[in-house]
C-alpha cells in the first residue's frame, strides 16, 4: 500500500460569468436593436453559468505521462473514464451504467480521502480507473471522435450526479470486461464479503472478443514465475473451485497457490483457466477477461441490446443497491474534504 500525504481538492463555488462589452461597440447596436443584442449576450452568459454551477467539484488526477496533477470537473472526469473503459460502440444504456460505476468510484474515493503520494486523489491507470482527456481521445478515435464523444457525453449527461449506494453509502463499483458465464463473489477473489458483490449468471459474455484465449509458457518460465517445480507426470492439480467455477486453489507438489496468485504472476486474462504440457511448453487456456467481480461490461451491453435500462443493468449486477442523486449540499461537502 502506498503512503499518502497530499490531497488536492477544490470546493464547490457558484460560477458567474461577467461579459464586458466596450461602450463604443454597445451603443450603436443598442440604438438599432432596442437592447436585444445585449440581452442575448447576457442570456448566454447566464446559461453558461447555470451549466457550470453543479459541475465544478474538481477531481485531481495524477497524469502518468506528464507526471503532473490535472484538475477536472467531476462530470468531465467521468466522461474521460467512460470513454477509456468501455467501447464507444456499446449501447447507450450500457454507457450510462458505466457512467454510474465511474462516478460512484470517484465519489467513494473522495469520501475516503486517501490522496496519492504523487498528489491527486487518483491516477489515470487501471490501478484506479483509466482516464483519457479529450486530446487523448481525439488521437484514439480519429475521424470517429465527434460521433463517439457526442454519444458518450449524452450518456454521462443522462446520469449526471447519480451514484450507486448501499445503506446510503457509495458502493465499491467494481467492473470488468467479460465473465466465464458467472460473476464472482467478492470474498472469493478479494479478502472480504460484500453484500452487493455476489455471483450472478452472465451468459451473454461469451460473445466478447477472445472470450476463450490461449497463451504459451516455456517450462522454465512457468516454474520461475510461480516458484514451483513440475515434471511430466505432475504439472499441478486444481484442488478447489469458486462458486462461479473459477480456479480457487492449485497444488504443485506440497505447495498451494490460489487462482488469483497464478493469474497475477502469469498475467492471465482470468482465473477460469486450464493448462496442459506440450513438449517443452505449458499451454494455458482462459475464459473471460478480468477479475469477475461486479458488473460485466459485455454482459451490460448485451442486456442493453435486450431492452434493459441502465438502472435495471446496475441493479442486476450490484445486488440490493439504490441509485441516488447527489444534492448541491453533498457536492459542497465533498469539495471541502
Amino acid at each position: 500500500m502506498k503512503s499518502f500525504k497530499t490531497l488536492v481538492t477544490a470546493g464547490l463555488t457558484t460560477c458567474s460569468v461577467v461579459i464586458i462589452i466596450p461602450t463604443l461597440l454597445v451603443l450603436p447596436f443598442h440604438s438599432h436593436t432596442d437592447g436585444r443584442l445585449v440581452d442575448q449576450l447576457q442570456k448566454k452568459a447566464n446559461q453558461v453559468a447555470a451549466a457550470n454551477k453543479d459541475d465544478n467539484l474538481s477531481i485531481s488526477v495524477f497524469r502518468t505521462k506528464t507526471q503532473k496533477i490535472e484538475k477536472l470537473p467531476i462530470e468531465e472526469y467521468v466522461l474521460g473514464v467512460v470513454a477509456s473503459e468501455m467501447p464507444a460502440k456499446f449501447e447507450p444504456e450500457a454507457l450510462k451504467a458505466q457512467s454510474l460505476s465511474a462516478r460512484t468510484f470517484i465519489i467513494k474515493r473522495l469520501k475516503e480521502g486517501k490522496p496519492l503520494e504523487e498528489g491527486g486523489i487518483v491516477d489515470d491507470t487501471v490501478q484506479f480507473q483509466v482516464f483519457q482527456d479529450r486530446d487523448d481521445l481525439k488521437k484514439r478515435f480519429g475521424s470517429n471522435y465527434e460521433v463517439n464523444i457526442a454519444k458518450i457525453e449524452k450518456a454521462v449527461k443522462a446520469t449526471e450526479g447519480q451514484i450507486l449506494t448501499y445503506d446510503g453509502q457509495p458502493i465499491t463499483a467494481s467492473f470488468f470486461s467479460s465473465s466465464n458465464g458467472y460473476t464472482e463473489n467478492s470474498e472469493e477473489y478479494w479478502s472480504s464479503s460484500v453484500p452487493y458483490l455476489k455471483s450472478v449468471p452472465s451468459p451473454w459474455d461469451s460473445i466478447a472478443p477472445d472470450y476463450i484465449s490461449t497463451v504459451a509458457f516455456s517450462i522454465s518460465d512457468f516454474e520461475n514465475k510461480l516458484n514451483v517445480k513440475i515434471n511430466k507426470s505432475d504439472i499441478g492439480k486444481v484442488t478447489s473451485r469458486t462458486q462461479s467455477k473459477r480456479v480457487a486453489k492449485v497444488m504443485f507438489g506440497n505447495k498451494t497457490l490460489t487462482g488469483k496468485e497464478i493469474r497475477e504472476k502469469l498475467n492471465l486474462r482470468s482465473t477460469d483457466f486450464t493448462w496442459e504440457r506440450k513438449g517443452d511448453e505449458i499451454i494455458i487456456t482462459t475464459k473471460g477477461f478480468g477479475h469477475g467481480v461486479g458488473m460485466s461490461q459485455y454482459g451490460a451491453n448485451e442486456l442493453a441490446k435486450q431492452g434493459k435500462t441502465y438502472d435495471e443493468i446496475v441493479k442486476y449486477y450490484y445486488k440490493g443497491i439504490a441509485i441516488q442523486k447527489l444534492s448541491k449540499n453533498e457536492y459542497e461537502a465533498l469539495g471541502k474534504l
